[in-house]
């Protein structure tokens, strides 16, 4: 039975309301070619074993990265989780839970998010943390806007090394805020926060740099934080490998305002992209301008500690127009299994991860770095570094897709109009990447490349 309560009269007064003649209009934006132009071609109805057998050898068809030798990232990494937080995050009080209208009665709930805050604090090096967002691209977009409004000013600088799905949700964001988006091109040589420096202006609100950046270079962004608050700028720092803060120095350490992460990489999977967790954090004093919740500590009428939702700026809530933030979820079931994996970890635990990560990395890139046609292009990387091929990238890692090792990405994915990108392709080694896998690549890339 079709369920559809809306008269044709209903349609024709909310379109007339909403200013649009048609609802085809609604849709002007998106690419024609990503438009249907016919029904999507299923069979009217099947059997439940049927669409069973039907979904399984779709699904077969699929080379996933835990039954291969894989040395994907990008943004998205395999890593381990813990049999533990698996379990923990399909209890029923945490799985069916859903966002508290009434939250000092969600007493669970609020604990478990100001855990997760404190966590994303400390490994972050800021004072301040919310209770996470979509992703790290919504993420990195929210921090933008926020630097416009805590500087009120509208240009943000981007750096070439951001992701580039970081760069289009931030550029789509600031689109219809009248914000100046300034991207800093693609340089994969360059020293890339002495060039940010240079183009910071007294217009500037805010630089926003990834670090490891997308090529997997570290950098100290110390002095480029300094050139940023001499004019009056905010420093956003964008990681998107987050267990890289293990080992790494903390964007707060180097001067950081604002920090903006994917969380993905502790307590979830891959899921073919998603869903994900962001993770925003900043200084105490640009509280009031940090979009989504947070919840705080406190003692109630008996002296017994308990926890409130102490600031929720979303539209969702009470200040609808005048909110920081249109983001209405802050994926609670990923932050949670975030936090469950980071507590199982502790502060030794996620140290001695970090660094079993780079060590895994470091093997794999003198391995690499050994065959003919193949050059390490990184002078520092946590795990992730780029190659540059005496073969265009993308053929070669077909090839060795068709030969099951899920070789790397080649960076033409990102920049298919930039011939500069054409032979280059990053790789990953994580924790769970074997010698054995590195000893299979090399080979199968030795073949490809002769």
């Amino acid at each position: 039975m079709r369920y559809l309560p809306l008269t044709d009269a209903d349609r024709q007064a909310m379109l007339a309301e909403i200013g649009v003649a048609a609802i085809e209009d609604l849709y002007k934006d998106v690419p024609a070619d990503a438009l249907l132009d016919a029904p999507v071609d299923l069979p009217s109805h099947k059997g439940e074993w049927e669409v069973e057998r039907i979904i399984g050898d779709l699904a077969a068809k699929n080379l996933g990265a835990s039954s291969v030798p894989s040395f994907i990232g990008a943004g998205n990494y395999r890593h381990h989780i813990p049999a533990s937080a698996d379990h923990l995050i399909q209890r029923s009080e945490f799985l069916t839970s859903y966002t508290p209208y009434q939250p000092e009665v969600s007493q669970g709930t609020l604990q478990a998010l100001f855990e997760f805050q404190t966590q994303v604090s400390l490994i972050t090096g800021m004072e301040v943390a919310n209770a996470s967002l979509y992703d790290g691209a919504t993420a990195c977009a929210e921090a933008a806007m926020m630097a416009c409004r805590v500087t009120k000013r509208s240009k943000m600088i981007l750096s070439g090394g951001l992701h580039p799905h970081y760069i289009d949700v931030t550029a789509t964001n600031a689109k219809y805020l009248d914000l100046n988006v300034v991207n800093a091109g693609v340089d994969p040589n360059r020293d890339e926060p002495a060039h940010l420096a240079g183009l910071v202006d007294e217009e500037t609100a805010c630089v926003i740099i990834q670090n490891p950046d997308l090529f997997g270079r570290v950098r100290d962004l110390s002095a480029l934080a300094d050139a940023c608050h001499e004019a009056g700028a905010l420093l956003v720092v964008i990681v998107n490998e987050i267990v890289s803060l293990g080992a790494l120095k903390s964007p707060g350490e180097m001067g950081a305002d604002i920090v903006a992460a994917e969380g993905q990489s502790l307590g979830n999977g891959l899921s073919f992209g998603g869903p994900h967790l962001g993770l925003l954090a900043t200084k105490e004093k640009f509280l009031r301008q940090m979009p989504g919740r947070l919840a705080g500590e406190t003692t109630d009428v008996d002296g017994k500690r308990g926890w409130v939702l102490t600031l929720s700026t979303r539209e969702q809530h009470i200040r609808r127009e005048k909110a920081t933030s249109n983001i209405c979820t802050n994926s609670g079931l990923c932050a949670l299994a975030f936090s469950i994996h980071l507590a199982l970890l502790g502060e030794t635990g996620f140290t001695k991860l970090a660094r079993l990560n780079n060590a895994n990395a470091v093997l794999l890139a003198d391995k690499l770095d050994a065959i003919s046609g193949v050059e390490v292009i990184n002078d520092t990387f946590f795990n992730e570094f780029t190659v540059r091929l005496s073969k265009p990238a993308e053929p070669v890692i077909e090839t060795l897709a068709a030969n099951r090792i899920l070789g790397g990405v080649p960076l033409s994915r990102f920049y298919p109009k930039n011939d500069a990108v054409t032979d280059l392709c990053l790789v990953t080694a994580t924790e769970l990447t074997r010698e054995e896998d590195m000893d299979a690549l090399s080979s199968a890339l030795s073949e490809a490349l002769a």
